[in-house]
C-alpha cells in the first residue's frame, strides 16, 4: 500500500523495514518532460522530510523529499540513463531509492490513495 505526501511524493514499504519512495504521476505531470535525475549514494542516512533526488525538466527544477527516515540501499540508476522513465511510470519503473532501516512510524500524517486523490482534486 502507498502512502502520499502533499508534496507529491510516494512510499511503499515492500518489507518490514524496506521502502521505495517516488513521485506520483500528478507530480510527473507538472514537472513536464524530465529531463535530468540527481540520485543520493548508497548508505546515505536519509531522515522522514530530507532532500533525497533531485529532478529537472523543461518547466521546472525540484527537489524529491522522502516521506520516511532510512539508510539508502539503492537507488534507481536507469533514471539516470533514461530521467523520461519518470513521465512515462512515475509511481512503477521510476522509483527513485529504497530505503532500509524505515519505521512504519514515520506513515503518521501520511495520506493513504483514496485521501490523496481527494487531496489533488481540491488543487484542480
Amino acid at each position: 500500500m502507498k502512502f502520499y505526501t502533499e508534496q507529491h511524493e510516494w512510499v511503499e514499504f515492500i518489507s518490514k523495514d524496506v521502502a521505495i519512495v517516488g513521485i506520483t504521476e500528478y507530480a510527473a505531470e507538472k514537472l513536464g518532460d524530465v529531463t535530468f535525475v540527481e540520485l543520493p549514494c548508497v548508505d546515505d542516512d536519509v531522515n522522514a522530510g530530507d532532500r533525497v533526488a533531485g529532478v529537472e525538466s523543461v518547466k521546472a527544477a525540484e527537489d524529491v523529499m522522502s516521506p520516511v527516515g532510512g539508510r539508502v540501499i539503492e537507488v534507481n540508476d536507469d533514471l539516470l540513463d533514461d530521467p523520461g522513465l519518470v513521465n512515462q511510470s512515475p509511481e512503477l519503473d521510476a522509483w527513485f531509492v529504497r530505503l532500509g532501516e524505515c519505521s512504519e512510524e514515520d506513515l503518521d500524517g501520511l495520506m493513504d490513495e483514496e485521501q490523496y486523490v481527494r487531496y489533488i482534486d481540491t488543487l484542480e
